[in-house]
């Protein structure tokens, strides 16, 4: 269902498919998906991801010595003008730019930190024993199962769910709207692809976390669970002298490819409400936006993307049961008939 614009570029995503896959009926809930993207990606994508860094290196600093304290505000601005400068030299560059920094950049990302966090747990291969004995103690005790029903599930199905999105965002549409600008043979073929992103994501990249997490909190009990920056920092200078700069490194890769990302989506989401005109003035306040979200304090902004997120889902989710006919047509024909390698001939709507 994805459209090509005036300027020849592919765009996709919740608008295009509740757009040209549900009708004209349905166009409301396209709307309403593009204007809580333009206002989601600001808290989820922008903000959220640069507090992140600034976090991290102030926890990092920190850890040696509380007299860096004084400092702290001013290392805020470095990072916040440098973040935002190195944003704005890809965004002038435009989508394919975009691209092409991201496709460097994940690849390098993910690997760098699995190798840091493997490194971890080689340190700690002592206490993994007891870590995995832990974990899976904890998720199957009825004991704990029964407690949490009773105590907790919906507080825990709302981190849950609200983290899950941060980490993998399935569900949440945004992802089909990179995925609109591939360049692959059919859709199911791009289906596969995009599926694995939550793999690597969340049962991959989480999973590792976690458990260099776990083995910092079984060997530093004093530290309080609740202190993620902390308690991240602690955990990965197990590896001497490195450890602490290797992981802010990998973060803010991870962030800027973040910011990036978003931005994109971003873009799409505004231009499918009033054209590729309102692109650069996005591009400047999004740029604004980086610098803002590294000097200021900025708890709400959590607060915010998570109800974002869970308002930007909700058109998304409903058009997904009402094309749920076309996902099993399509998936039979090309991935149960064995028909991936071909290529989708079906009309494609021209955009204006």
């Amino acid at each position: 269902f994805r459209e090509k614009n005036r300027e020849g570029d592919w765009v996709g995503g919740p608008m295009y498919y509740i757009k040209n896959g549900l009708g004209k009926k349905w166009q409301f809930l396209a709307v309403i998906y593009a204007v809580l993207g333009v206002l989601t990606v600001f808290g989820t994508g922008n903000a959220t991801q640069v507090n992140t860094i600034v976090t991290a290196i102030d926890s990092a600093l920190l850890a040696y010595g509380s007299s860096l304290n004084s400092i702290l505000p001013t290392v805020n601005l470095v990072v916040g003008v440098v973040v935002a400068m190195m944003v704005a030299m890809v965004l002038l560059g435009g989508v394919k730019r975009i691209g092409s920094v991201s496709e460097k950049l994940v690849p390098f990302m993910a690997l760098f930190y699995i190798a840091l966090a493997v490194g971890v747990m080689v340190l700690n291969f002592e206490r993994l024993p007891y870590v995995f004995k832990s974990i899976v103690a904890g998720a199957f005790d009825p004991a704990a199962f029964t407690g949490g029903t009773i105590g907790s599930l919906f507080v825990s199905m709302q981190k849950g769910v609200s983290r899950g999105i941060f980490s993998n965002e399935a569900g949440l549409g945004s992802a089909a709207i990179a995925s609109a600008a591939a360049q692959n043979r059919n859709p199911v073929r791009q289906a596969l692809i995009s599926s694995s992103g939550p793999f690597w994501d969340t049962v991959i990249i989480c999973a590792l976390t976690g458990i260099v997490l776990t083995t910092s909190i079984i060997a530093h009990p004093d530290i309080s669970c609740t202190d993620g920056p902390r308690l991240t920092t602690l955990a990965f200078s197990k590896i001497p002298y490195i450890g602490s700069p290797l992981l802010t490194l990998s973060l803010v890769t991870f962030v800027v490819s973040t910011i990036l990302g978003w931005s994109y989506f971003g873009e799409k989401a505004l231009e499918y409400l009033g054209g590729i005109r309102l692109i650069m003035p996005y591009r400047v306040i999004w740029v604004a936006a980086v610098f803002i979200g590294c000097v200021s304090k900025i708890e709400l902004v959590w607060i915010f993307a998570d109800c974002a997120n869970g308002l930007m889902s909700l058109p998304n989710l409903i058009s997904l049961l009402a094309l749920s006919g076309v996902l099993v047509q399509q998936t039979r024909y090309y991935l149960w008939q064995h028909r991936l390698d071909d290529y989708d001939e079906s009309h494609i709507p021209e955009g204006k």
